[in-house]
C-alpha cells in the first residue's frame, strides 16, 4: 500500500518542538502524538487505531510498546510481515525510510523512548498482549513476539505469524520428504529428447525439469525470455511420459492475476505444441493439452468467499489435482501461498514459476524472493550434483556447489541463467538497474537515443514536461506505437454497425480493439497527483474527449478500458483483469465490457460492474503478468519510499519492443536505482530453523 505523504509539516514541526520539551511522554500522550501524525498523512489511522485498541485492552501497557505496534500496523500496510525491533529502536528510518521534513518529529520522538533494545522487549512481554514464543503459553494473543533471546528479535501481527509458520512447515515438509520413485533410464530418455544439446556449459532448463521430477515442490525462478513457461510446458510432458496411469494425470495452472493465467495457458499449448514436432508419435501431447484444463486465477482455484478470508478449498477439503503450476509466483502474497499449501494435496507437485527480482506483492510478504534468496548461489548437494549427472546428463559447475551443509530448499530450486528472447537495449538497461547501477543503467539510454534517434528501442525524458507524457500516449514516438492504434480501430465501429452481418464482424472488431490497446500503457510508481494513475487517466481521458474520439460526458462509454479492482467469482471476473466497454451486436448496441482471453471473448454488462477504474494508466504493480509492445514508466517526484529498484526493473520488463522513461525531475531514476526493497519476514529464518512456533 502506498502510503500518504505528510500535508502539513508545521504540524510535524510543532510537535517535534512540544515533544523535545516534554519530561516524559505517558501512553495517552504517546497516542495523541500518533494521532497527529496520522492527521499529518505520516501514518495511516488504522495503525493509531489498533494501538489505540491495545491501550484500551492493556491501559498499562509502555509508551514504547504502543510506538512498537503502531509502526508494526503501519509497515504491514507497506509489506512487511513482521516489524524487525533491532533496527526499529537503533536506526528508526532506516526501517521507515520516511522523509526529510519527517524526521524532525521522529527524532524527537525517539528522544522519549527507550535507547536499549532489551527496555523495548521487556515492555512488550509485560504486556498479556503479547506472547512471546518459547516463553509463554500460546493464549491467541493478538501480537507476537519472535526470537526475543537473539540480536534480532521480530514483532508480528498474529495471523501473519501463523501464516509465515504455516508457509515454512509446509515448504519444509515436501522439501525434506523422500524422493519421488522415477525410472532414472527413461527419464534421461524423455529429458534427452525434450532437450537437445545446447552449448551451453550448463542447460539449466533440463535440470530443472530433472529436479522437478524427484519431489513435490519445486522452485524455477529466471528473468524474462529465459524459459519458464517453456521448461514447465517440457516438464508437464515429462510427467505425462513417465508417470503410471498418465491418462489419469489431474493438472492445474494458476497465477495471481487473470491476464498472467490466461498468458500462461497460451505459452504452455504453444510449446507443447512446437514439442509435438520433435516428439513425433512417441507422445501423445494433445491429449496432454486437452487434460490441462482453463488456467484460473488463485482465487478463483481456491474458492474465494467474497467479503471473507475464508476458501472454498483448504485442507479439510483439498485441490481435486496431483500436478499445480503457479506462475508470477513472486505476485503471491504471504496470505495467499498460506491458503494454497493448505489446500493442496500432500503428494500432488506444486511448481512455482516467476522473477526472484521483480516486484513482490502489494499485499503483504516477499514469498518467492525468501524462498530464492540463494537461487543464485546454487548451493546444491552432493546427492543433487550425482541425481543431476544420471538423469539429465547434465554437470552443474563447481561454483554452484553447497561449500558446507546442503540447504534442503536450495535442492528444490534452479534459477535460469540464459535468456534467449530477451535482449537487446532494454535487457542492457534491465540488467543495469537489477545490478544497482545507474550510472550504466543512464549510459544505455543515453547510447540508445545517440544511436538511433527516432528508431531508439528505448528513451529518456526527465524536463519534468507533462504534455509530453501526453503526446506520448497518444502519438507514440517513432515506431514506438502509443494508442493511435486503438484509436483507429475504435473508431471502426460506424462500419461494424452499418454493415450487413454485424454479427459475423463484431467480434473480430472487438477482438482488433483489444489487441490494438494492448501494444502501449502507461506505467506509474504512485496513483494519486499529476504524474500519477488518476492524474494521467484524467487528462487521456480529456484529450480524447476533445477529439471526439470518446463521448464528451459520462462515467461509461464506448472504449473505455477498465481494471476490475475486486473479485467477483459470480460474475468471473477477478483483480487485474483489463477489459474494454464496447458496444455489442444486440439490438440497440448496449455496453457491455469485454475481456480478451486468447482468441476467446467474455463479457459483462456495464450495470454489473460496479468495481472497475479506467486504465489508460496502471501502477507498475497492476502491470505484473502482462506484456506490451512499447511500456512507458512515468516516474513521479513525489513517489517517496515507493519508489525503488524492483518497480523500475518490473517496469522495463514489461516492454517486449520499446521503452520510454519519462521522470518529473533529472535524478529520480538514479534514486530509484540505489533503494533496493527488502522486506522484513521471518520466512527464511523459519525455513533455516531459526525461529520456532
Amino acid at each position: 500500500m502506498i502510503r500518504k505523504r505528510a500535508r502539513d509539516t508545521d504540524t510535524l514541526d510543532l510537535f517535534a518542538a512540544a515533544v523535545e520539551q516534554a519530561q516524559t511522554l505517558c501512553t495517552a500522550d504517546t497516542l495523541d502524538l500518533l494521532r497527529h501524525w496520522a492527521d499529518a498523512g505520516v501514518l495511516r489511522r488504522l495503525d493509531v487505531a489498533l494501538a489505540a485498541w491495545v491501550h484500551e485492552q492493556d491501559p498499562h501497557i509502555a509508551p514504547c510498546a504502543v510506538v512498537a505496534v503502531t509502526l508494526l500496523a503501519h509497515m504491514e500496510g507497506r509489506g512487511y510481515s513482521c516489524l524487525p525491533l533491532a533496527d526499529l529502536v537503533h536506526t528508526p528510518n532506516a526501517v521507515l525510510g520516511w522523509e526529510a521534513q519527517e524526521l524532525p518529529a521522529l527524532q524527537a520522538l525517539w528522544t522519549q523512548l527507550p535507547l536499549r533494545l532489551d527496555d523495548w522487549l521487556q515492555a512488550l512481554q509485560a504486556s498479556a498482549l503479547v506472547r512471546d514464543v518459547g516463553l509463554q503459553a500460546d493464549h491467541a494473543q493478538p501480537l507476537v513476539l519472535a526470537a526475543s533471546g537473539t540480536p534480532q528479535p521480530l514483532l508480528y501481527l498474529r495471523r501473519y505469524w501463523d501464516y509465515e509458520r504455516m508457509v515454512a512447515a509446509h515448504i519444509l515438509q515436501r522439501s525434506q520428504a523422500p524422493t519421488v520413485a522415477l525410472d532414472e533410464p527413461s527419464a534421461r530418455q524423455w529429458l534427452d529428447k525434450f532437450f537437445p544439446a545446447t552449448p551451453d556449459a550448463c542447460n539449466w532448463q533440463k535440470v530443472a525439469c530433472a529436479l522437478a521430477l524427484r519431489g513435490h515442490f519445486s522452485v524455477i525462478t529466471g528473468g524474462p525470455g529465459t524459459g519458464k513457461t517453456y521448461t514447465a510446458a517440457r516438464l508437464l510432458a515429462l510427467l505425462f511420459a513417465t508417470t503410471p496411469n498418465a491418462d489419469q494425470l489431474r493438472v492445474a495452472l494458476a497465477a495471481p492475476t487473470g491476464k498472467a493465467a490466461a498468458r500462461l495457458k497460451q505459452s504452455i499449448e504453444s510449446a507443447l505444441q512446437h514439442l509435438q514436432v520433435s516428439v513425433g508419435s512417441a507422445l501423445n501431447l494433445p491429449a496432454l493439452v486437452q487434460r490441462v484444463g482453463a488456467a484460473r486465477t488463485l482465487h478463483s482455484l481456491l474458492g474465494a468467499r467474497p467479503g471473507t478470508r475464508h476458501w472454498g478449498y483448504h485442507a479439510g477439503r483439498p485441490l481435486d489435482v496431483d500436478v499445480l503450476i503457479v506462475d508470477e509466483a513472486s505476485m503471491v502474497h504471504l496470505e495467499m501461498m498460506s491458503a494454497l499449501l493448505e489446500a493442496l494435496p500432500p503428494n500432488a507437485r506444486l511448481i512455482l514459476l516467476g522473477d526472484k527480482d521483480q516486484l513482490a506483492s502489494v499485499e503483504a510478504g516477499a514469498v518467492l524472493g525468501d524462498l530464492c534468496r540463494d537461487a543464485a548461489a546454487g548451493r546444491y548437494g552432493t546427492a543433487t550434483l550425482g541425481f543431476v549427472e544420471r538423469v539429465a546428463g547434465e554437470t552443474i559447475p563447481q561454483s554452484f556447489h553447497a561449500l558446507g551443509a546442503a540447504p534442503a530448499l536450495a535442492q528444490h530450486t534452479v534459477m535460469l541463467r540464459a535468456s534467449r528472447r530477451f535482449d537487446g537495449p532494454i535487457a542492457a538497461l534491465a540488467m543495469a538497474v537489477n545490478a544497482g547501477d545507474a550510472a550504466d543503467s543512464l549510459q544505455v539510454l543515453q547510447d540508445d537515443v545517440t544511436q538511433h534517434g527516432e528508431r531508439a528501442r528505448i528513451a529518456l525524458r526527465q524536463d519534468g514536461y507533462l504534455p509530453a507524457v501526453h503526446a506520448l500516449a497518444l502519438l507514440g514516438r517513432g515506431d514506438a506505437p502509443g494508442y493511435g492504434a486503438y484509436v483507429e480501430a475504435l473508431q471502426r465501429w460506424a462500419d461494424v454497425k452499418n454493415g450487413a452481418e454485424i454479427e459475423a464482424v463484431h467480434h473480430r472488431w472487438v477482438c482488433d480493439v483489444l489487441q490494438a490497446f494492448d501494444r502501449f500503457r502507461l506505467l506509474c510508481a504512485v496513483r494519486e497527483g499529476a504524474w500519477g494513475v488518476a492524474g494521467l487517466n484524467q487528462s487521456i481521458v480529456s484529450a480524447l474527449r476533445a477529439q471526439g474520439v470518446i463521448a464528451p460526458e459520462g462515467e461509461w462509454y464506448a472504449g473505455r478500458p477498465v481494471m476490475v479492482m475486486r473479485n467477483d467469482a459470480a460474475l468471473g471476473v477477478f483483480n487485474g483483469d483489463i477489459g474494454m466497454a464496447l458496444p455489442s451486436a444486440a439490438a440497440g448496441n448496449p455496453l457491455r465490457v469485454y475481456f480478451l482471453q486468447g482468441d476467446d471473448l467474455r463479457s459483462v454488462s456495464v450495470a454489473r460492474l460496479a468495481h472497475v477504474e479506467t486504465a489508460f494508466a496502471m501502477t507498475v504493480h497492476k502491470s505484473q503478468g502482462s506484456e506490451f509492445e512499447h511500456t512507458a514508466l512515468v516516474l513521479s517526484a513525489h513517489a517517496g519510499g515507493v519508489l525503488g529498484r524492483e518497480l523500475v526493473y518490473t517496469g522495463i520488463t514489461r516492454a517486449r519492443e520499446h521503452f520510454t522513461l519519462m521522470a518529473e525531475r533529472p535524478g529520480l531514476l538514479s534514486t530509484a536505482i540505489a533503494s533496493p526493497t527488502r522486506r522484513a519476514s521471518g520466512l527464511l529464518r523459519f525455513l533455516q530453523g531459526e525461529l520456532h512456533s
